[in-house]
């Protein structure tokens, strides 16, 4: 599979750790950069050119690095086409990909050591969506939204009391 990656100053030395285990994996990393390690970059147009890369290619999958990965996440989520997840643990990993079918993911480079990170981003990519229903519905109104602007409206069974 091809695995899109993009960080920031605090996430290149994780992603240079994930570009050579996706290669070990037999995936196909490709570096959306940065190229070099300089503590003044920006992570957005790294982040974003990763999240629409596969955001553009369906079977693909991305992993967007930060120091927390909340800008990151938050970026990434801004392009057309992407679900976006933070994920802290192996439990997020795979609910992200089981119910929210999150083509990228988001890792905070200084929350976790690379054997942690690097954990976490196999699980994600080992998971598979689960197709239900409930989740199938949730992610079509999500990407209505996207499409229209227009909020979805509340069902009975979800409206309050």
């Amino acid at each position: 599979m091809r695995v899109h990656l993009g960080s920031d100053h605090a996430g290149f030395h994780l992603k240079e750790a994930l570009l050579a285990r996706l290669a070990e994996l037999g995936h196909t990393p490709v570096d959306h950069g940065p190229v070099e390690y300089d503590p003044d970059d920006d992570y957005p147009p790294f982040v974003m050119a990763a999240a629409a890369a596969a955001a553009a290619e369906p079977d693909s999958l991305g992993i967007v690095i930060g120091g927390s990965g909340n800008g990151e996440v938050i970026a990434a989520n801004k392009v057309a086409g992407v679900r976006a997840a933070l994920v802290w643990s192996e439990q997020t990993a795979t609910l992200a990909r089981q119910h929210n079918d999150a083509n990228v993911i988001s890792v905070g480079a200084r929350m976790h050591s690379v054997p942690e990170a690097t954990g976490l981003v196999e699980v994600f990519l080992a998971t598979p969506f689960s197709d239900e229903q409930r989740h199938l519905r949730r992610i079509r109104m999500i990407s209505a939204y996207e499409r229209s602007g227009e909020l979805p409206g509340v069902s009975p069974s979800t409206s309050a009391s």
